[in-house]
């Protein structure tokens, strides 16, 4: 990454950073894009650059994870719900915020902010849809199945990560600690797929 580059990814993490300090502090919808704009010491122009939508500010935080699945599934070299199975494990043992079981007080923030937040919410969804249709896409690839197919296993593999998920985290929010709540995070987690490759056995 050259000096341009690096100043770049600066910038962008420095404007993120301040809006979503404000927004915890104040409230998505209590903090403007010229607010924002002044706390990183930019301009609304450069602000817009980097980030096009408001919403774009906070959602960019799970960026890489939004075509992860489909990335695991054309990546390993396992079936495509074993692989997204070891990795979700994987995860977990990790404390990936993405699965919810993480107790950093930011990281928690950050939920309730999402959570609280109907116009991160929708965002959050299409982020999530985005990614089903690269995960069905990916499995079209992997495997012989139409269309239709492909698409509602990547609908209910992508809901299952998304329940895991929002479940730990309300555990977490509640009081438990990630390590505490670990083994029953595992346990769930090698449920769902369970259930999931008990389902999708004909066609994965």
């Amino acid at each position: 990454m050259n000096l341009r580059e690096r100043k770049k990814l600066r910038t962008h993490e420095a404007i993120s950073n301040a809006a979503i300090d404000l927004f915890i502090e104040h409230g998505f919808d209590q903090v403007s894009i010229t607010q924002v704009a002044e706390a990183a010491e930019v301009s609304r122009r450069t602000l817009f650059t980097y980030f096009p939508a408001k919403e774009d500010l906070v959602v960019h935080r799970f960026a890489d994870h939004e075509t992860e699945a489909a990335r695991i599934v054309r990546d390993r070299p396992e079936p495509p719900l074993a692989a997204l199975r070891a990795h979700f494990l994987d995860a977990l043992r990790d404390r990936d915020p993405i699965t919810g079981l993480c107790d950093l007080p930011g990281v928690l923030a950050l939920y309730r902010l999402i959570e609280g937040t109907p116009a991160l919410m929708n965002r959050l969804l299409a982020f999530n849809e985005t990614g089903e249709r690269a995960l069905a896409e990916a499995l079209g690839e992997k495997a012989p199945l139409t269309p239709l197919v492909a698409s509602l296993a990547a609908a209910q593999i992508t809901a299952v990560r998304w329940r895991l998920a929002l479940t730990n985290n309300a555990r977490i929010d509640a009081g438990s600690t990630a390590d505490d709540l670990y083994p029953t995070a595992v346990e769930e987690a090698e449920q769902a797929f369970t259930l999931l490759t008990d389902g999708l056995a004909s066609v994965l």
